[in-house]
């Protein structure tokens, strides 16, 4: 029997021009409680032009992948307490 799961991710950007920072929260609802939060920040340099669209692209995509780390160390554990032997989680 196939079984369908459908989790969501909800991503926050808040640009802060007189910091030249963006910070990106990508939130994971699932199955699990509590959700899970990735952040990521970029910083726009002085000398660089601003571009809103690129802070945005490069901060989502460090919350992502905040996100999947920590998505692979709760996955690590899980296996571990099912297995009581340490978990090699590869690529």
């Amino acid at each position: 029997m196939t079984h369908t799961r459908n989790w969501t991710v909800e991503i926050n950007i808040d640009e802060h021009e007189d910091e030249r920072r963006t910070r990106a929260v990508a939130v994971l609802q699932g199955e699990a409680e509590p959700r899970m939060h990735g952040e990521g920040v970029a910083h726009r340099a002085p000398r660089d032009r601003e571009v809103p669209e690129i802070g945005a692209e490069l901060a989502t995509a460090r919350a992502l992948a905040d996100l999947a780390y920590q998505l692979l160390d709760v996955t690590a554990a899980d296996i571990e307490q099912m297995t009581h032997r340490p978990a090699h989680l590869t690529s």
